[in-house]
């Protein structure tokens, strides 16, 4: 059903905010999806195996999604500009060391640990609540469109990057650059300086303490129905990420199409977040976010069904392109509605924790089920039973405030 708007969505949107929030969410998700890229190279050099960079990788998800409630929190309380400009420098750290990783250690320090928690403390979580401070709420689901798109543009810009530098200069230079690439966040991280207590939407907020919104929040059922929720979404694409190249050489797909289809993901994640900014501004989002979790399960169960040709290939990595993060503007909105952008950073950072978790699963999951049955049949369709499961809990989701005592509306001074 259509939401109506009011006269506040006409008021315009702070752009400097929106492009500067935009471009360091390209950067910091730029390099980290272009990590693939540097496995063959680097383990050619050093003689590690795949499990050695694959476990770096993983331990670079888990640092992600346990620091982005952390950092979300800090930005919270003591500027999103500050943990921005933390996440730039962190991130050239990481990639530095990782540059002269010649030893496990170090490479699960820098391309794991540093580089996780940098990306962290830069992506959806800080990003999408400095946009909801600066925006009105009818503007808030476009914001959280282009912003996430910008992150959709950075995996598909770095891919073509990173492999162009490899040719040119090897995979350790390569990492440099890209490093210092890194240090444009800090300067574009001063418009979006401020808290949770600034910004044009803080005079409209409640004062908490923050375990007085872990509380509220974990009490709240259609939180907890959305937490739940968007940690299949994290299965779903980290798998496809770390698996469909395998799974297209075992069903006999040449392997040029694996780079096909990993490009038009990237490219239609682009149009796919735009839309769903455009689409969750207008309609209900937890069902608009059920009906994304529905398409993805008949759009694998139609792949696996039908005639797998290299036209197939194609035609799912167009819709789950479209499919891919539109998940998140309507998501971070629904927190943003439910308990205001106070804690924002804090609340959806958990959200995305359990995203991360998910992410976790599905990369482990492909690998060990894959080894038991020979097979990465079963992990489809378990990604297809859990995103049946993920529509059935967003639609009872509430798309409003939560219900406060008297004694807690007391607007922010």
């Amino acid at each position: 059903m259509p939401i109506s708007k009011s006269p506040a969505s006409r008021s315009s949107m702070p752009w400097l905010i929106i492009m500067s929030g935009a471009l360091i969410a390209m950067l910091t998700f730029g390099p980290r999806s272009a990590m693939g890229f540097f496995q063959l190279p680097m383990l050619q050099d050093t003689g590690w195996d795949r499990s050695t960079f694959g476990l770096a990788m993983a331990i670079q998800n888990l640092a992600w999604g346990l620091g982005q409630p952390f950092f979300g929190a800090l930005a919270d309380k003591y500027g999103t500009g500050r943990v921005l400009t933390f996440s730039g420098v962190l991130y050239a750290a990481g990639l530095l060391l990782m540059s002269t990783a010649h030893s496990v250690p170090i490479l699960h320090l820098s391309g794991g640990v540093m580089v996780g928690l940098a990306v962290g403390a830069g992506s959806f979580g800080t990003i999408l609540s400095a946009f909801a401070r600066n925006v009105t709420p009818e503007q808030r689901s476009l914001a959280f469109g282009i912003g996430t798109a910008a992150g959709s543009a950075g995996m598909f810009l770095f891919a073509p990057l990173s492999q162009a530098l490899i040719s040119a200069y090897g995979w350790s230079d390569s990492l440099v650059v890209m490093g210092f690439m890194m240090l444009l966040v800090p300067l574009l991280a001063y418009p979006l300086r401020g808290n949770s207590q600034s910004g044009t939407q803080s005079k409209s907020e409640v004062q908490q303490t923050m375990g007085q919104a872990l509380r509220e929040a974990f009490s709240h059922q259609s939180y907890l129905l959305l937490t739940s929720g968007f940690f299949v979404c994290g299965f779903q694409v980290a798998f496809i990420t770390a698996h469909f190249p395998a799974y297209l050489g075992d069903i006999g797909i040449d392997a040029r199409y694996a780079v096909i289809a990993m490009a038009l993901i990237g490219f239609f994640n682009i149009i796919g977040s735009l839309g769903a900014g455009v689409i969750g501004q207008r309609y209900s989002k937890p069902y608009f976010l059920a009906y994304i979790y529905i398409g993805r399960s008949i759009a694998v169960t139609a792949f696996l069904l039908l005639p797998q040709t290299p036209f197939s290939v194609v035609v799912f990595a167009i819709v789950m392109g479209l499919l891919w993060l539109s998940t998140v503007p309507p998501t971070n909105g629904l927190v943003a509605i439910m308990f205001g952008t106070r804690h924002l950073g804090l609340l959806g950072g958990l959200v995305f924790l359990s995203h991360q978790v998910g992410s976790f699963l599905g990369v482990w999951m492909g690998g060990a089920l894959y080894d038991r049955f020979g097979s990465y049949d079963p992990v489809w369709w378990l990604g297809v039973a859990l995103g049946l499961f993920a529509a059935i809990v967003h639609w009872p989701i509430k798309e409003k405030p939560i219900d406060r005592a008297p004694a807690k509306l007391q607007p922010a001074e």
